[in-house]
């Protein structure tokens, strides 16, 4: 007999979408960045934090921040294989997004307990990710495929989706996408700008969640 090995998130995708307006989209190249940005957004009441695997760093910025910053819930974005889903699960990551989605992928974070957004932008790939039980998902590049008309469209076919517009969101637009009934928050990073992090305003940072904080849904 198959013995189930799969591990229980501590969140499920919907909790981590819920938990506040914006996810934060985060680049780290400085693991010396990591913690006081990750004490900085908190501070501004942001706790899920997307740390993106796009730098030689981020496993190492996912560690520090798990370790030393216990208010924040971290998590690892630009999860694209079962490698990555285990690294980012050992590095100390609590739930996962991905650019794209597969089957394959799906299964890696289940066996590790990691929550995942899958990344969709067809209505094909939503109704692959809702057959393996995803119904959170991430709209990704959300304006680059259609920003909100897209979504509208989709509310019809895909009514029991919850979305996570992510890509060309911005302080500007997010309302538009938070007045959506199937967007349960976007993903921005606008709150974590790359000059902020060089200079260490880790003051604008808290400024910018806090700001992020006060947009709101539907």
């Amino acid at each position: 007999m198959a013995v189930n090995t799969t591990k229980t998130p501590p969140f499920t995708a919907l909790q981590v979408m819920q938990d506040s307006p914006v996810i934060p989209v985060i680049v780290l190249n400085d693991v010396a960045h990591a913690v006081p940005m990750a004490r900085a957004l908190v501070a501004g009441g942001i706790r899920m934090l997307e740390v993106t695997l796009r730098t030689s760093q981020a496993l190492a910025c996912i560690e520090a921040i798990a370790k030393e910053v216990p208010e924040a819930i971290v998590g690892a974005g630009t999860v694209r294989n079962a490698a990555d889903a285990k690294a980012a699960a050992n590095a100390g990551a609590k739930f996962a997004v991905s650019p794209g989605y597969t089957p394959s992928v799906g299964q890696a974070c289940r066996d590790v307990g990691l929550s995942l957004l899958p990344g969709v932008a067809t209505g094909s790939e939503i109704m692959m990710a809702q057959e393996d039980g995803y119904t959170e998902l991430k709209f990704f590049p959300a304006m680059q495929a259609g920003g909100p008309a897209m979504l509208k469209a989709w509310g019809g076919p895909f009514f029991d989706v919850r979305f996570c517009p992510t890509g060309g969101v911005t302080a500007q637009n997010a309302s538009e996408f938070l007045s959506l009934p199937n967007v349960a928050c976007v993903g921005g990073s606008w709150l974590v700008p790359a000059e902020a992090l060089a200079n260490g305003d880790w003051a604008r940072i808290e400024k910018l969640a806090r700001e992020a904080c006060q947009l709101k849904l539907r």
